[in-house]
């Protein structure tokens, strides 16, 4: 019975690259010379941090970085969970944002009640961080892709692990 898998990884190269490319771009730009503007990646952690002088700059450093991450991987700002900017010494500010990977149960369940109600005659089962899709025809998971493709937009999903 043909099968395909729904996951959502993260490549870390091209997040590395996106990061770099940014810290050279803050780093080159006038008004950001004497400022404590940067980007830092902790790998470990699956975090982003972002340092400012204030809110504004922040920003500034937001528009930066997110563009570039889109070049390199395309839909991956929408993986980044935002949090609360943060006062540090003084007036400078940080922002943090955690890297989602992995698909988390509310959207794969999400994902198997969208399939199920679409009436295809394929079945959607959860399997950890991934949803299987098993059906009779090769052709009716290629429909089942295109359906999750255009109904789940919030969230960048990748399709792999095609079996016959």
């Amino acid at each position: 019975m043909p099968s395909f898998d729904i996951s959502s990884e993260v490549d870390m190269v091209a997040l590395k690259n996106a990061i770099d490319t940014a810290g050279k771009q803050i780093t080159n730009r006038y008004d950001f010379k004497g400022s404590s503007a940067k980007v830092e990646l902790n790998e470990k952690d699956s975090v982003i941090t972002l340092f400012g002088d204030n809110d504004f700059q922040l920003d500034q450093v937001k528009d930066i970085l997110l563009p570039a991450m889109e070049k390199k991987e395309p839909d991956s700002s929408k993986r980044l969970d935002h949090k609360d900017v943060q006062k540090v010494s003084g007036n400078k500010v940080k922002q943090e944002m955690k890297i989602r990977a992995g698909i988390d149960s509310d959207l794969a369940k999400r994902i198997t009640k969208l399939i199920k109600d679409s009436g295809m005659k394929v079945q959607a089962s959860i399997q950890g961080d991934t949803v299987r899709v098993n059906g009779a025809k090769r052709d009716i998971l290629q429909d089942a892709i295109a359906f999750v493709k255009k109904n789940v937009t919030d969230f960048p999903l990748q399709f792999g692990n095609f079996r016959d």
